[in-house]
């Protein structure tokens, strides 16, 4: 139901964007905070990517369905259904595995005495059904545009993948080496099929070797 003052949703009604956002905050276009959910295809699988907050938010996760595992700073948090894990600091780095498939977490988050801004990474978020369409000229060109405004990691791994799809090696080479500084871009990189056609190039293989 909508009204001009408030709307409601059950969060499984809300259209995802790929195969596990649930953009929330685009859905209400809401503009005071950040709110989005992800839920896990799989036991086992990453639902929210080890990272440090480079917005400088606070995050408050709630797991809504399933079971977690929260990792922050180091220290292993069971998180099931109702569970509440809040992190202050941003530079604390944070990641949450499923431990049953269906698990659903919604994260809200935003900096502490500053008025909340929609980061790029998020509002790239019509460059998932144009990923999954295999259009990936018209995802890398949202991307681009996005980097724009925001030089996110995540925004320069995406595109890195499009540029593989395409076969375009050089610029996926160069825009691979600006994410894979964050040590989950690096390990995600590992298996990604999207990136395939330059795996066996050296400087890719140079990319993934441990840092010392």
């Amino acid at each position: 139901m909508t009204d001009r003052a408030w709307e409601t949703a059950r969060i499984d009604e809300i259209p995802r964007l790929g195969k596990t956002w649930i953009p929330i905050r685009r859905h209400f276009d809401i503009g005071a905070f950040g709110i989005n959910a992800w839920t896990a295809e799989g036991d086992g699988d990453e639902i929210i990517g080890e990272h440090v907050e480079q917005t400088g938010h606070e995050e408050l996760y709630f797991v809504s369905s399933g079971h977690a595992t929260f990792t922050v700073g180091g220290a292993e948090i069971d998180a099931p259904a109702g569970s509440l894990v809040f992190v202050r600091d941003p530079e604390m780095k944070r990641k949450a595995v499923a431990r049953e498939a269906g698990t659903t977490i919604m994260a809200v988050g935003a900096k502490v005495g500053e008025a909340f801004e929609a980061s790029a990474w998020e509002v790239t978020g019509e460059m998932w059904p144009l990923y999954e369409a295999g259009d990936y000229e018209g995802g890398a060109r949202i991307l681009r545009e996005a980097l724009e405004r925001d030089p996110d990691p995540a925004l320069y791994y995406n595109l890195a993948c499009m540029e593989a799809l395409l076969g375009q090696s050089e610029q996926a080479i160069e825009h691979l080496s600006r994410a894979v500084d964050e040590p989950r871009f690096r390990e995600t990189a590992s298996t990604d099929s999207d990136l395939d056609s330059i795996r066996d190039d050296p400087r890719f293989v140079e990319l993934l070797s441990p840092r010392t």
